[in-house]
């Protein structure tokens, strides 16, 4: 029986940032390269720390209308 569990966040946009994050999905390298022995809880805990990454993301961009992202 095959392990049903999330689907990756992987979007296809694969560049790291200066903190080792991908700029695509979020995620550490840490968590890129584990992600296919992780359980399904361990992933689960990924994609909802990238949730709030993104939330944070967005309400940043929001408060601070007018910057450019550089």
């Amino acid at each position: 029986m095959a392990r049903s569990g999330p689907v990756s966040p992987c979007i296809n946009v694969c560049v790291l940032d200066a903190h080792d994050c991908c700029t695509g999905c979020r995620r550490t390298v840490a968590e890129i390269a584990r992600w296919g022995r992780m359980s399904v809880d361990e992933q689960r805990a990924v994609i909802a720390r990238l949730e709030q990454v993104r939330a944070a993301e967005r309400r940043a961009a929001t408060a601070a209308p007018g910057v450019a992202e550089g």
